[in-house]
């Protein structure tokens, strides 16, 4: 096959992956339901064979499950899952944190991630709408800092977990303007990447790793505050695929 032809094979792949992954999330498959090839070329306008790729990227990302004869389902999750992945986010990001201060990491990087946690300081002091550039900001503070550790199995293993449904840094910050409690977390949020960054700085490996894991334990308060709204919750992206508790909401706990 000619370069052109695996570029435009790749290209039909991001396509269908990145296409199936937003109508999945968005709710237009139900949890359980049968991801079927033909139906699925014809939505997607792709060929079979970077339709099939796609389906095995989203059974990796943890979205699909296979079915033992072939073929994939939707994933269903429970809030017990989501919080499992939640902490394993925790242990790879305070594992990224511990190896860069132990490798130590240029002034020009520091000064970039400092940058970004001062911009969200500034914005989460202002009144208005701040959640779409504060979701901006803290994903590139993460990405920066998962980055940061110089270790290629790591970012592949925390891109994984991150894609699950509710896993990622920012997952469960869309609509917390609506409750009043979110204010004091994301000012906690703020001081503990502060505190990393310091650890770091500092080549406190323990330290950093210790703040790191705590840092990503905040999305599970955040997680009880949106179990509260329900309603609001299942309209999240990924929200229809959660099986929510019928009794109390820290079910996880």
């Amino acid at each position: 096959m000619t370069p052109a032809g695996n570029r435009s094979d790749k290209t039909q792949v991001t396509r269908a992956l990145l296409a199936l992954r937003e109508q999945i999330l968005s709710g237009q498959f139900a949890a359980g339901e049968r991801m079927s090839e033909l139906p699925l070329v014809e939505r997607l306008g792709v060929s079979r064979t970077p339709l099939r790729l796609a389906l095995v990227a989203l059974e990796h990302e943890g979205l699909l499950d296979r079915l033992p004869g072939g073929g994939y389902t939707v994933r269903e999750f429970t809030v017990t899952e989501i919080a499992d992945a939640i902490e394993l986010r925790g242990v790879l990001e305070g594992t990224a944190a511990r190896l860069a201060a132990e490798r130590g990491i240029g002034r020009r990087e520091l000064r970039a991630m400092s940058e970004l946690n001062d911009e969200i300081l500034r914005l989460i002091n202002t009144d208005g709408d701040y959640v779409t550039r504060y979701v901006d900001l803290n994903e590139r503070f993460h990405a920066r800092l998962i980055k940061l550790a110089g270790s290629v199995q790591l970012e592949r293993m925390w891109s994984g977990i991150a894609a699950l449904p509710f896993a990622g840094p920012s997952a469960l910050l869309l609509t917390e303007p609506k409750l009043s409690e979110s204010w004091p977390i994301l000012r906690v949020a703020q001081r503990q990447h502060a505190s990393m960054l310091d650890a770091i700085t500092q080549r406190q490996g323990a330290r950093a790793e210790s703040v790191g894991r705590e840092h990503a334990r905040i999305a599970l308060t955040n997680l009880d505050l949106l179990l509260r709204e329900r309603e609001t919750f299942q309209r999240m992206p990924g929200g229809s695929l959660v099986l929510l508790p019928g009794g109390a909401a820290d079910d996880h706990s």
